[in-house]
């Protein structure tokens, strides 16, 4: 059975987006107070939208808003219609919390088997789930994508390292589904225990967190696996099953036709232009419990114009670059730990695993302490070349000083769940 559509000509994708927009707009602002407030101090009716180019007269929304409205923020239905609510982890706040239809959660099975297609995956496949259950929609989502999708589903969840292994071997794991995090602590784990010609894993997809070009050829190398993709998603946006890049590996798919992705200027909050970062703001076109109008994501990327080599009908959007929210001032330089990343995994010896310590010396300078990991096998004796190499190519690239400290591989933790990297000491943060 094939999930997605081949013949989304633009002509046809702009029509389904536009009838979308002009549906959503319409329930949100019937069956919603917060919805019906906005549109009433932007000075506009659902009648107003006519085409996409209206969209942008349409005001944004942000996470505010939805820890505001706690606990159930932008519900668009009555209570009897919600089968079930997901909620963010709410570290900076309250929890925020979405609601589901039965359509929504059908919805959302539907795109995620979409992901694994476009994965290369078949019913034959055994999918070994490391993510999340419970509120997060991780879980939920991979699980319930897999069982429309007709493979089988081994939902362990975020288990401890022997668990994994062993239903890895035992059940004949194909594809393993996890953060970063997760997938490198196993594919050490893997090679520590000697079991890499036990398993049978071929593919892995990743998700929930940021990971750099040399975390990801650091785990392909350890697992020997041929495709490692990135999931999107988001809790508000459904959850994970928003896209997911092809066997090209150059940008992330997103299915078009019930999203509308646009790329913002986060100062102006101006369009940006295709290939230029910016923050993503979404639109969704089918959503029933908690639609989204215009939501702030904060997260970084960029859409890219041209086809896609596979051909596949949907446009793309770059790898999430970044956070608007995550990124800490340094000596006046606004710094993203993506740029970080993307330093490290271009100089031979580095390992993947960093963290980025901020201090404050008595003089009241701040300094940055870059502590790095050697690639596995690397000697020490070779640390000041090493250290003073990527101090010159942060200064280079990100024009600030650093002071490098080069560890033991593996001497960082590994965690199932997303990996901290900036720890600010200024000022008493911790």
């Amino acid at each position: 059975m094939a999930f997605i559509p081949k013949d989304l000509i633009p002509e046809r994708l702009r029509k389904i987006q536009t009838e979308g927009l002009k549906w959503t707009v319409a329930h949100a602002c019937a069956n919603s107070a917060f919805y019906r407030k906005k549109f009433d101090e932007a000075g506009i009716a659902p009648a107003d939208i006519r085409s996409l180019d209206d969209l942008r007269h349409l005001p944004l929304i942000d996470k505010d808003d939805l820890q505001t409205e706690y606990p159930f923020p932008l519900l668009s239905v009555p209570f009897e219609q919600v089968v079930r609510i997901h909620a963010s982890s709410g570290t900076t706040g309250k929890r925020k919390v979405l609601s589901y239809t039965q359509n929504d959660v059908n919805l959302w099975a539907d795109m995620f088997a979409r992901c694994y297609e476009l994965a290369g995956l078949t019913r034959k496949d055994r999918v070994q789930i490391a993510v999340g259950y419970g509120l997060w929609t991780a879980g939920a989502g991979f699980q319930a994508g897999c069982e429309r999708f007709g493979a089988m589903a081994v939902p362990l969840g975020p288990a401890n390292a022997d668990m994994h292994c062993e239903m890895m071997v035992d059940m004949e794991t194909t594809v393993f589904c996890s953060t970063a995090s997760m997938a490198l602590l196993m594919a050490e784990e893997i090679t520590h225990r000697n079991l890499l010609s036990d398993i049978r894993v071929n593919t892995i997809i990743m998700g929930a967190e940021r990971h750099s070009d040399g975390m990801r050829e650091r785990i392909q190398e350890l697992m020997g696996v041929e495709h490692i993709f990135d999931i999107y998603g988001l809790t508000e946006l459904y959850g994970p099953g928003t896209g997911l890049d092809c066997r090209m590996h150059d940008g992330i798919h997103y299915w078009a036709d019930l999203f509308i992705f646009e790329v913002l200027d986060p100062a102006t909050l101006e369009a940006v232009p295709y290939g230029e970062p910016g923050e993503l703001v979404v639109t969704t076109l089918k959503k029933e419990g908690s639609p989204l109008i215009r939501y702030r994501t904060h997260d970084v990327t960029r859409l890219f114009d041209a086809p896609c080599a596979c051909g596949i009908p949907f446009p793309r959007h770059d790898r999430i670059l970044g956070r608007t929210d995550d990124m800490f001032i340094y000596r006046a330089v606004n710094i993203y730990p993506s740029q970080i990343d993307h330093v490290l995994s271009r100089i031979p010896g580095i390992g993947s695993e960093y963290q980025i310590h901020l201090q404050q010396r008595e003089s009241g300078r701040d300094m940055m302490v870059l502590r790095v990991e050697r690639a596995m096998g690397v000697d020490p004796e070779s640390d000041d070349a090493l250290a003073e190499t990527l101090a010159a190519e942060i200064r280079r690239k990100i024009l600030v000083r650093c002071k490098p400290e080069l560890l033991d591989y593996g001497s960082l933790p590994r965690t199932e769940r997303k990996s901290r990297r900036v720890f600010d000491h200024r000022n008493g943060n911790v």
